[in-house]
Parts: structure tokens; C-alpha cells; sequence
């Protein structure tokens, strides 16, 4: 079995993110003992963006082919996919959306000739995990209610794009153990961040035995 894992945060000490990840993970692996894990931290090693460039660029210019480096690049990006049989993905919000890095590699794998928007959706239907987190609250009656761009773009990309069985587990209010104009939130961040976990934990074990299944 193969979980395929996405990190994001360039934090890789006090991640909220890649703390509920590391928890969905712990799940997965007690279903799945011997399951390999690949991978990629978009956060420690970003991708470089000119490689989408190159490769959007040839399709309005074919006089000008994208260099050898850019279609290895997303071969290898696709093949980390293609080989998994189940998904996890550590994202945090960055300025009310998605970090730079994570639309980068959206990006890249959109333009994969199976992957992406022209593929035959080799993904459909595999079940996925991705774990959220934001600094600030932006529910229902909240002062930034609306402002949380990431959530619907990653539901869209991943589930209505890609077509996987997606589970979410999130965490919000991270901010307000140091911000002290946040100070009077960290109960309810610290109780976000419980719940985040336990939802972590029963999405691991859920899509471990979904692909047991």
C-alpha cells in the first residue's frame, strides 16, 4: 500500500498542519504496517515556478518547446499520484488562501496528460485526507466570515478536479498562542486544534480501510 503525502508549511517545528497530518498518518499506518509513504514537502523544497511557465508557454508558442527539465518535472509529479493508492495533504492558509508553493504544484499537475484537466481521471474515487489549518477563525458570523479562500479551492481542486473520496480534518484560531491580541482564543484554538486531531485520526483509519476494501 502506498500513502501518498503533501506537505506545505514552511514551518517544519510547531506546524499545525503537519501535526494533524503526522496523526492522519500514524492511523493509516497502524491499518497498514508495511505501507510505504512518499513524500513531497512542498514546503522545505518548493517547485520552481518557471517550469509551468515553459510548459503553458509551448502550447501558445509550439516554436518554443519546454525544456527537457520541465516535462521530467511533471512526469515525476504524476507518477507520485498515479502510483498511490490513497492521498494526504498538509495545508495551511497563507493570506486568506492556498501557500504560493501548493498553487505551484496544482499548477504543474493540471497540465499532466493523465492527471490533469484533459486526463481520463485516473484518480476517481481514491480516497484522500487533507488536513487544514488556519490562523484566524472565519466561520459563520465570524468578523472574517468569507475571507477563507483555501478550503473551497482545495475541495474544488482535489475532489471536483481530481475526483477523490476527500476527508477533511481542520484547525483554526493557531494564531492566538502568539498573538496576544488573540490571547482571549486559546481555549477555543486549543480545542480546534483536539478536534482537528480526532478527526485526523478517524480519517487515517477511515481511508486505511477504504483501501483495504
Amino acid at each position: 500500500m502506498n500513502l501518498f503525502r503533501l506537505d506545505a508549511s514552511i514551518r517544519t517545528d510547531g506546524s499545525v498542519s503537519r501535526a494533524l497530518a503526522d496523526t492522519a498518518e500514524q492511523a493509516w499506518l497502524a491499518e497498514h504496517p508495511g505501507g510505504v509513504v512518499t513524500r513531497r514537502d512542498l514546503g522545505v523544497q518548493p517547485l520552481p515556478g518557471d517550469a509551468w511557465t515553459a510548459l503553458a508557454y509551448e502550447v501558445v508558442n509550439p516554436a518554443a518547446p519546454a525544456p527537457d527539465e520541465a516535462r521530467e518535472l511533471l512526469d515525476r509529479l504524476g507518477a507520485e499520484l498515479l502510483e498511490a493508492d490513497a492521498f494526504l495533504f498538509a495545508v495551511p492558509m497563507y493570506n486568506w488562501n492556498v501557500p504560493e508553493q501548493v498553487k505551484t504544484w496544482i499548477d504543474l499537475i493540471l497540465k499532466h496528460p493523465r492527471v490533469g484537466v484533459h486526463g481520463d481521471w485516473p484518480l476517481k474515487g481514491k480516497p484522500a485526507i487533507l488536513t487544514l489549518s488556519r490562523g484566524g477563525g472565519y466561520g459563520p458570523g465570524t468578523p472574517k466570515e468569507g475571507w477563507d479562500h483555501a478550503t473551497p479551492y482545495l475541495r474544488r481542486i482535489l475532489a471536483d478536479v481530481f475526483g477523490l473520496d476527500l476527508h477533511i480534518a481542520e484547525a483554526e484560531l493557531t494564531h492566538a498562542f502568539w498573538n496576544p491580541e488573540m490571547a482571549e482564543l486559546r481555549g477555543l484554538a486549543e480545542e480546534s486544534i483536539k478536534t482537528g486531531h480526532e478527526q485526523a485520526a478517524e480519517h487515517g483509519q477511515r481511508v486505511a480501510r477504504l483501501v483495504k476494501a
